[in-house]
């Protein structure tokens, strides 16, 4: 009986262990502005209808919302040319709140850069 009791008792602590171990699996994170190659002052950018706000700076990463050309939002920094790391200036359309920060394509933004002495950025869109 006791080698029953201790056969059941290593087998149930191994599938605990590897069944934890599966559970505690880590998983794709955000990305934040550790991977901008190039740091970005005063640059408002405006995004097409329909651009997907993620999580990090590719497509595999995970969308958290829609942005819309009337949606305010000021670049930080980017990676390479292709991907700018935005927060958001006010809630947006989709209800992202302001503040939030994450990564649009480069591909679909108008970029701006807005300066004191030369103001190229419109007031509103």
């Amino acid at each position: 009986m006791r080698i029953t009791t201790k056969a059941v008792t290593i087998a149930a602590s191994a599938a605990l262990l590897l069944g934890g171990g599966i559970a505690l699996a880590p998983t794709a994170s955000a990305v934040g502005s550790s991977a901008c190659t190039a740091n970005i002052t005063d640059q408002d950018v405006w995004p097409d209808n329909g651009l997907r706000f993620r999580s990090g700076p590719g497509i595999s990463y995970t969308a958290k919302g829609l942005l819309y050309t009337s949606d305010r939002l000021t670049a930080r920094c980017r990676k390479g040319t292709s991907w700018y790391y935005v927060s958001t200036d006010t809630k947006t359309r989709t209800g992202i709140a302001k503040g939030t920060y994450g990564w649009v394509s480069a591909s679909y933004l108008d970029i701006q850069t807005c300066t004191a002495n030369a103001p190229s950025c419109p007031v509103n869109r």
